[in-house]
């Protein structure tokens, strides 16, 4: 898998080749004929690589479906392109897609 944005926290997990272990942070933009892929295929296979967090933004539907790693499975919550919204993994970071230019 190739997420659309990853962040790693742990800097110790970066090598020339990339990333060994899971990513803290996924966040994939949906693709309009792929979508089953982000939502079930990737949900699936980065619940059990330990993935954190991760997001599947869908400009299509102004929708962002954030997934947060709690006791082995993901918890989820669903938000729109005119909300601000906390990453679970951080203590104080807000995305505020009001503030984003996005066509919708």
């Amino acid at each position: 898998m190739e997420p659309d944005i990853s962040i790693i926290c742990d800097k110790d997990k970066l090598t020339d080749r990339g990333c060994t272990g899971a990513p803290d942070w996924i966040i994939e933009i949906v693709s309009p004929g792929n979508s089953s892929h982000d939502y079930i295929r990737k949900l699936n296979l980065y619940a059990d690589a330990g993935v954190r967090e991760y997001w599947i933004v869908d400009p299509q539907k102004a929708w962002i479906f954030v997934y947060f790693l709690e006791k082995e499975k993901f918890e989820v919550e669903t938000f729109t392109f005119y909300d601000k919204i906390k990453a679970n993994i951080y203590e104080d970071l807000y995305i505020d897609f009001t503030e984003l230019d996005l066509e919708t």
